[in-house]
């Protein structure tokens, strides 16, 4: 009879609260007509359904648990005076909502929605424009923010700030939503086993998605196109990254991937395609790539300083300029089975093997990489004579970056 009063305790002290949950309509012709004074009225587990209008509220502050819902897309204006939404407690729900105009100002951050230490919230398709933060989390856990559209018309990085922004976060599904014309789209310090999929950030200043000090984060099939650069994911450890792509990130220091300082992590399935650079990698190591289309790339990869026991393999490299860079000649990393373009070599036995090596760094690679001006002799004959020299007896490339069992047809992925 004990465990079973134990069980029935909890149960009815809450009964009580869901007896009392109602819902409270604003609307510009009801009696209540704003939505701060819908939230000062309502009780913890509320609804509040906001109609179609236009609200001229900012600064609102929810501080316990409230569901906000827009019918037909109603307009919260912030009027540049500040944020609009300030969450302060646990399981707060908002959809359905336009929310515009949020300034920029240096000593404070302001957003749209501004969630602090807020636990088992849901933020779904919104809609928020001029904006500086779109969606802005700290100290949050076991939430989601999905199906939201957020853009600015932000021209300089130092006056504009991030789509959505997490800081000292766990456990956050960041799900369909698109980011652009911002700082950066998505960006996360400091958090932990966040799950981003789906996501399209384009046109941002800086970032498409940015990581720094976030340890155990997966992110799955978003496209970062146009951007400053595609992604940065930067001082963080065990980081997945499968089915992403990476398109038409163009600019004399852009990258489709910008991977520092990050240690055992993995990059499975993922297309870089038009890119200045397709991966930039400096000071990264026990990486697995594998499985990836570099295509049409200035360069496929390039690996600088630092990066140690890091496999490539069933990767496929397709027109790149450069399909590999290297920054010295001594190499600590394995290339294996994969596909490249221009490899001339053949397979006499038909087991889809090459059999010649393949060395995929040109001398030429190695040149551009210290005087980048030499880039005007790419096509020149010099330059191929050059090229195959060090081909035959390596100089100044590593000797050992060779890839021993080069693919003679490109590797196909089965779809997860």
């Amino acid at each position: 009879l004990k465990p079973m009063l134990k069980k029935l305790i909890p149960l009815l002290i809450c009964f009580p609260l869901f007896l009392k949950a109602q819902s409270i309509e604003v609307c510009p012709k009801c009696p209540i007509n704003t939505i701060a004074q819908a939230v000062a009225k309502a009780k913890k587990g509320d609804t509040i359904i906001v109609q179609k209008g236009t609200y001229p509220e900012n600064n609102i502050l929810l501080d316990k648990p409230l569901t906000l819902i827009g019918k037909d897309r109603p307009i919260i204006n912030g009027q540049f005076k500040g944020s609009i939404l300030k969450i302060q407690a646990d399981s707060i729900t908002i959809k359905g909502f336009r929310l515009a105009n949020v300034p920029f100002k240096a000593t404070e951050e302001q957003a749209a929605i501004l969630l602090d230490k807020s636990k088992k919230f849901l933020i779904e398709d919104n809609i928020m424009d001029q904006v500086c933060f779109g969606v802005l989390l700290r100290k949050g856990r076991d939430g989601i923010i999905k199906n939201n559209k957020i853009s600015s018309n932000a021209t300089q990085q130092y006056n504009s700030g991030n789509a959505i922004h997490l800081w000292s976060c766990k456990n956050i599904k960041i799900i369909g939503n698109e980011a652009a014309n911002c700082r950066d789209g998505i960006y996360i310090q400091f958090s932990s086993k966040s799950y981003i999929k789906g996501n399209y950030c384009h046109g941002n200043l800086r970032y498409g998605l940015h990581f720094m000090f976030s340890d155990d984060n997966e992110y799955h099939r978003n496209k970062f196109s146009k951007n400053g650069a595609g992604a940065a994911v930067m001082f963080s450890k065990r980081v997945k990254m499968v089915e992403n792509t990476f398109q038409d990130n163009w600019g004399p220091s852009s990258y489709g991937l910008l991977l520092k300082e990050l240690y055992d992590s993995e990059l499975v399935g993922n297309t870089f395609y038009r890119n200045t650079i397709g991966i930039n990698g400096e000071n990264c190591t026990r990486m697995k790539y594998n499985e990836n289309n570099f295509t049409e790339n200035g360069w496929g990869i390039r690996i600088r300083g630092g990066c140690y026991q890091n496999d490539f393999w069933d990767n496929n490299f397709f027109n790149n300029t450069f399909d590999v860079a290297y920054d010295n000649n001594v190499n600590d990393n394995k290339f294996r089975s994969n596909y490249w373009s221009d490899y001339t070599g053949y397979d006499l036995n038909k087991d889809g093997v090459g059999d010649v090596p393949y060395r995929p760094v040109k001398l030429f690679s190695y040149i551009s990489n210290r005087t980048p001006e030499s880039i005007v002799l790419l096509r020149s004959l010099f330059i191929d004579i050059m090229n195959f020299s060090e081909k035959v007896a390596p100089v100044f490339t590593p000797e050992n970056l060779i890839d021993e069992t080069p693919r003679m047809e490109p590797f196909k992925r089965t779809k997860q």
